[in-house]
């Protein structure tokens, strides 16, 4: 099993494998150098750790926090022996070693990094806690029982029917995932310890940014099977940004996004195929000056022949990657000051 959770920057390569430490406090700061580090959650009681991890300079030189919700690979005993073929759903349904991508980019621009330990197998958290495939579920079919999980959406489980609910169900072209149902205790027991701790502390998070810059921005950092060449393209989108048409952040954001692309030689779409989820639909607030835009990363440039770990080429697109998100920061912080760069953001 592939455990490569989370490294610190200054001491630990992005190869370097390492299992997070920690006691399963719901917030067990940790200090590692010029770094904050925090763990949340829990992915099954206490023999698995935390949901999440957390790291950032004590000082940000910048008011971006990057967020890898689909990377996780800790999967407990119970959950790869439900699975049907456990090697070919964690190869499709996680967005293979992007939290290593991730991490060189927060250590090149110093913004945060809070990367989801759980695999999306377990649970999804760019889905809504009420988007639940009832049908799956071994028990009552109601909303989610206790003090509120997180907003409501609207159509509140129209991903669960296509079977990329909450929990997956179902596979293009592999059918069922699952050999049996899911325990409603199971079900509620990872939105209490994995969706809940997880969006909690990253509106928190976001709110502490504003609160120092006058602006945050989220890029949520995700990774995508190699897409098809669209009618007048010569070459397939590589990245693939959403703002959920125009909600989730400034315009000018989104603009400066697609040029800085394009001048680095990479081919870019926008909000097609993919425009974004309920990460940014919760924590995107534009009129606030919290701006949350999706990125998507073709698996190909990034990992080997396999597509299941990173390739010498990694490095490379973490400092083109690195480059626009230095520019989108500074970029936020003058639309909240008037078009003016504070001293700290330089």
């Amino acid at each position: 099993m592939c455990v490569r959770i989370v490294r610190s920057p200054s001491t630990q390569s992005a190869a370097d494998p390492i299992v997070a430490q920690g006691d399963d406090a719901d917030q067990d700061s940790r200090e590692a150098g010029d770094l904050n580090r925090i763990q949340g959650g829990r992915i099954a009681g206490e023999r698995y750790g935390p949901a999440f991890t957390y790291l950032a300079p004590r000082s940000m030189p910048l008011p971006v926090l990057i967020a890898v919700p689909h990377a996780g690979r800790v999967y407990p005993e119970e959950v790869l022996g439900a699975l049907r073929d456990p090697r070919l759903c964690q190869l499709r349904l996680e967005d293979r070693c992007v939290d290593a991508l991730g991490l060189e980019i927060a250590a090149q621009t110093g913004g945060g990094l809070l990367v989801a330990h759980a695999p999306r197998a377990m649970l999804d958290l760019n889905r809504a806690h009420d988007d639940i495939d009832w049908e799956m579920i071994e028990g009552a079919r109601r909303r989610p029982r206790g003090r509120d999980a997180g907003p409501r959406v609207a159509n509140g489980n129209a991903r669960a029917k296509s079977g990329l609910g909450l929990v997956p169900r179902r596979l293009p072209g592999f059918g069922e995932i699952w050999r049996g149902g899911l325990a409603r205790g199971e079900l509620d027991a990872r939105i209490d310890w994995i969706h809940r701790p997880y969006h909690e502390f990253l509106a928190q998070e976001l709110e502490r940014i504003r609160a120092a810059w006058g602006t945050a921005l989220l890029i949520d950092l995700h990774s995508m099977p190699p897409l098809r060449c669209q009618p007048g393209q010569t070459r397939a989108a590589q990245i693939v940004l959403g703002d959920r048409f125009g909600a989730s952040c400034d315009g000018s954001l989104i603009a400066r996004a697609m040029r800085h692309l394009e001048a680095s030689g990479i081919e870019t779409a926008h909000n097609r195929p993919y425009s974004g989820g309920y990460v940014l639909d919760r924590h995107a607030a534009p009129s606030r000056q919290v701006h949350a835009l999706q990125l998507e990363v073709c698996r190909r440039a990034y990992l080997d022949e396999t597509m299941s770990e990173p390739s010498a080429a990694l490095p490379a697109l973490a400092k083109r990657l690195a480059g626009l998100v230095r520019e989108l920061g500074a970029h936020a912080v003058r639309l909240a000051h008037g078009g003016q760069l504070p001293q700290a953001a330089e």
